[in-house]
Order: C-alpha cells, then sequence, then structure tokens
C-alpha cells in the first residue's frame, strides 16, 4: 500500500517549470505556423493544418524524449504521410472513403519502415484527401508547403524552447537504440 501511495503521489505531482516550457514552445509553435500561414490560407484550412500539427506539439513540446517526438519521426513522419496522402487523393480522387483509409494506412506502413513513425503524421495523410478544395489543389505543393515549413517551424521552436533550460533536453539521445556487439571470449 506505501508503494501504491508513493506512485501515485510521484504521479500526480506538477512541476510547473516543465509546464511553463511545454506551453511557451507549443504556443509559439503553433502561433507562427497559424499567423504564417493564415496570409496564405483559408482559417477553414487552418483549421485542418494546425489539428495535425497541435497532435506533434504535444509530443515535441510535452513528452520530449519519447522516441516519437524525435526529429527524424516528426520531420519524416509528416513528409512521408504527405507524399502519401496527395499520392492517393490523386490515384482515387472520387472515393473519400477509400483514399482516407489507403493515406492512413500507407502512411503508417511506410512510417514503420523508415523508421519515422509520428502518429500525428496520420492526421497530415488524411488532411490532403478531406481538406478543402484549395488544399486539394495544392497537389504536391501541399508537401512543402504547409506541410514541410510547419514542421520546420515546429522544430526550430523545439529545438531553442526545449534546451533552454539545464533540465530539458531535445532531441533525445537514447542509448537503448544502439547495439552493442558482444565479444567472443
Amino acid at each position: 500500500m506505501r508503494r501504491v501511495r508513493y506512485v501515485l503521489y510521484k504521479e500526480t505531482l506538477l512541476d510547473f517549470r516543465e509546464h511553463l516550457w511545454t506551453f511557451l514552445g507549443a504556443f509559439t509553435g503553433i502561433g507562427l505556423i497559424g499567423f504564417l500561414q493564415s496570409k496564405f490560407l483559408d482559417p477553414a484550412d487552418n483549421i485542418f493544418l494546425i489539428g495535425s500539427f497541435g497532435a506533434s506539439s504535444v509530443l515535441i513540446y510535452g513528452i520530449i524524449n519519447s522516441p516519437l517526438a524525435q526529429p527524424r519521426n516528426l520531420v519524416g513522419g509528416h513528409l512521408i504521410c504527405a507524399l502519401v496522402g496527395v499520392t492517393i487523393h490523386k490515384l482515387v480522387p472520387n472515393e473519400l472513403w477509400l483514399a482516407a483509409a489507403l493515406s492512413v494506412a500507407f502512411s503508417i506502413v511506410l512510417m514503420q519502415i523508415t523508421k519515422t513513425l509520428h502518429p500525428p503524421g496520420g492526421a497530415t495523410a488524411l488532411i490532403a484527401n478531406i481538406g478543402t478544395q484549395r488544399i486539394k489543389d495544392l497537389g504536391y505543393i501541399y508537401v512543402l508547403s504547409p506541410v514541410l515549413s510547419g514542421v520546420l517551424i515546429l522544430l526550430l521552436v523545439a529545438l531553442l524552447f526545449n534546451n533552454m533550460t539545464a533540465h530539458r533536453k531535445y532531441p533525445h539521445r537514447p542509448v537503448w537504440h544502439i547495439r552493442r556487439r558482444r565479444h567472443a571470449h
């Protein structure tokens, strides 16, 4: 019982510094994307785009040590998914249910194969198919802007805000992914 109380206590502690840096990073990253994209896209388009970037923000500002939050996953995941989403939309333009399902399914598998799994990328692929006509009309430009431009903004803000204090480090370089060879003696 004492161990359960300790675990519950530790899990419910508030770290105001951590929450402050999470807030500042997420606010700045999403704010910059929203401001810049509002100059080029309709407000309805911004809602969809910021949806997938909002989910990325949870990872790269809120749980920065997660393997899914690392730069390779953030950038690679969104780019792969944007490419898949646009390609599927071009191949299956008139069956939304099929295009949506194929986009998300192919995106997940390709992220797994390339080791760039980033869950918000699935929404990026989906947006290429369910977004407004203006997003669909972008075609492969969608990959560059708004996707790549937005992801780079999020990444730069994450690098800045997640490394401003000694208790946060991004990107996280875990040692568990390094395979060590055992020497036969």
